[in-house]
């Protein structure tokens, strides 16, 4: 690109960091590589054509860092790190690595991409609905040019966000994205860096927010040579469930810290994403103060303020620990909210009737911890049984979800909700996903009924690939009946299997189970969106009817102002009770309970507004 065609520093959205390889105004490039156990270190740098590698000297600096400055590297210039004068390794940082973590890095521009949307502010947090999707697997062609193009059906349907599954780039072409090892580099398989920047800018001329699924709680197993040459990137006392812990209270932690945080800055302000999602937080360990959380949390938010952006932060915790959600007078909470597993597992357990592992805590009476979750925010906060003491979680600070990638892709045979329960009951299970005060997700498909699995799926070979296959076997075997074979994630036809047919969103069930969506999104805008700023929590109630229904009011004023949802979660009518509110009926689904002597219908909902704006 041309000086001339340049865009403007207003335009440009490149992130200023210490690692990784960075263009000179005057030409040539920067190198920096944190490798505090190498002895030796040395760039080795080719043209954009991967041609002959040069080696480019690097010079020792305090703390464990190289620095290399290569006066004829260009945008195009490809480059890896030799350490000790044997070991190729890719540079941590890189922006790019078009042959994955075994090949060579490239430099890039960061200021290249002629942005579109200019002046995109995001969205403020209680406008959002979420899809989240797979690149790999949304779209035939597995691409962000292909999923760009679905983009406008997402916003019709009333979708005004994406949570994109993890980019980082890791071993093999194809896989769920959580074991990646070049946190700063878009996985190549899907397209370059300025194709996701296309993808996000096609979102902003949508109105569609752009969030990030991010993972700082391990590296993964394939293309990880920090080991060699940065072991204190590890914890030599924490483990996590998926090897070595990343290392953000002992020393060397201060460049590890800085490295995530960058990351974290690097994808909201590179990329311009709205807000990121971080992985299984409940596995990072970190006793230094501030928590590495706060720390990537106060970067985030002074970016934002900055930048005069709407930026959101969302947390996966397994734990339910309700500090992150807490906001101190006055100010804003670290994380702008949670993925509320407790809501699926109770929804799950009350229309399905499976009691298995992470179930079996919700099997004595999923209806009752329905109506806890609906009404205080978790079932087990802190991982606990919860009581009349705990304090509430504001349900505007929780995703609720029918299934995810996790609850859907870690089942043996990766079937959907809609799989596993008549049609009726998995329409219900949407709308209560759709229709409270918390903030909706859906998983890719779910929108029109999908019956294509998703499965797990990882393209690893070797020694790998068995041990992940013995792996699976060993976690599974106990759920596949006999004349089934459990699927080998490391089969690419595990990967097609779990790819969505699009034909399906064209026939008439399909047609009908987006319509549905469109319908309650509609809803959703009218009636629940306008109030965000007013529930007032701990004063919801909730009302058991029957075994199987559950009438709950979410009080959004004074205590005769609600939002109520009344539903039978079953297979057998509901003698209708009496008395019942009187109010503004928003939304009915296969109700019967007001005709005379009538009853609740099975899997059937109505939602109606009470008090003086009713």
């Amino acid at each position: 690109m041309s000086p001339s065609n340049r865009p403007s520093s207003a335009e440009a959205s490149g992130h200023a960091m210490p690692f990784g390889a960075r263009l000179c105004p005057a030409g040539g490039a920067d190198f920096s590589l944190w490798a505090p156990a190498a002895q030796h270190a040395e760039l080795l740098l080719a043209d954009g054509r991967g041609g002959k590698e040069r080696t480019q000297p690097a010079t020792a600096a305090p703390g464990g860092w190289w620095h290399a400055h290569a006066a004829q590297a260009t945008a195009s210039s490809r480059y890896q790190w030799q350490i000790n004068g044997e070991l190729k390794v890719p540079d941590p940082a890189a922006r790019y690595a078009p042959g994955g973590p075994h090949g060579l890095c490239q430099v890039g521009d960061p200021s290249a991409y002629p942005w579109h949307v200019r002046r995109w502010s995001g969205r403020p947090w209680h406008e959002l609905v979420f899809y989240e999707l797979h690149v790999g697997t949304f779209t035939p062609q597995g691409s962000y040019a292909a999923a760009a193009a679905e983009l406008p059906r997402l916003a019709d349907l009333g979708f005004t966000a994406i949570e994109l599954m993890p980019l980082a780039t890791f071993g093999g072409s194809w896989g769920w994205g959580y074991d990646g090892v070049l946190p700063f580099a878009p996985h190549p398989a899907y397209g370059t860096p300025d194709d996701l920047k296309h993808f996000v800018d096609a979102a902003h001329a949508l109105g569609l927010c752009v969030f990030l699924d991010v993972v700082y709680n391990h590296f993964g197993p394939d293309g990880n040579y920090l080991h060699t040459y940065a072991p204190a990137f590890f914890s030599q006392t924490h483990q996590s469930p998926w090897g070595a812990a990343i290392n953000f209270d002992a020393e060397g932690s201060d460049v590890v810290r800085s490295f995530f945080v960058h990351n974290a800055l690097y994808w909201i302000e590179e990329f311009r994403m709205d807000g990121l999602r971080l992985d299984a937080v409940h596995a990072i360990v970190d006793t230094r103060r501030p928590h590495i959380l706060d720390a990537i949390s106060t970067s985030v938010r002074a970016l934002a303020h900055a930048s005069g952006r709407h930026v959101h932060l969302v947390l996966e915790n397994e734990k339910n620990q309700p500090q992150w959600l807490a906001a101190p007078d006055g100010e804003r909470a670290a994380y702008d909210a949670q993925w509320n597993d407790d809501f699926h597992h109770a929804l799950h357990v009350a229309l399905t009737g499976e009691a298995h592992t992470y179930y079996a805590k919700f099997a004595r009476d999923p209806v009752a911890l329905l109506a806890r979750v609906l009404t205080q925010g978790f079932a087990f906060p802190d991982g606990v049984a919860a009581t009349h003491d705990d304090a509430p979680v504001a349900l505007s600070r929780l995703i609720h979800f029918l299934g995810n990638h996790d609850q859907i892709g870690n089942r043996a045979f990766g079937e959907r909700l809609a799989a596993l329960v008549p049609a009726p009951a998995a329409e219900l299970a949407l709308l209560l996903t759709l229709l409270t005060p918390a903030v909706p997700l859906v998983f890719m498909g779910d929108e029109f009924g999908a019956t294509t699995p998703f499965l797990y799926f990882a393209g690893w070979e070797g020694d790998l690939r068995t041990a992940v296959r013995a792996g699976r076997q060993k976690e599974f075997s106990h759920d596949v009946p006999e004349g089934r074979t459990l699927p080998d994630p490391c089969d690419p036809a595990t990967r097609a299997a779990s790819r969505l047919d699009w034909a399906e969103s064209e026939l008439p069930p399909g047609r009908e189970r987006s319509m549905l969506l469109q319908q309650a999104l509609t809803v959703r805008r009218e009636w629940i969106t306008p109030r965000a700023a007013q529930w007032r929590t701990g004063r919801h109630v909730a009302e058991r009817v029957g075994s199987q229904g559950l009438r709950v009011g979410w009080c959004w004023g004074l205590d005769d102002q609600r939002w109520w949802m009344e539903a039978n979660l079953g297979p057998l009518e509901i003698p209708s009770p009496s008395p019942s509110p009187h109010g503004t009926v928003a939304w009915e689904h296969r109700w019967t309970g007001d005709a005379p002597g009538g009853a609740w219908a099975p899997w059937s909902a109505r939602w109606l507004c009470t008090g003086p704006s009713a």
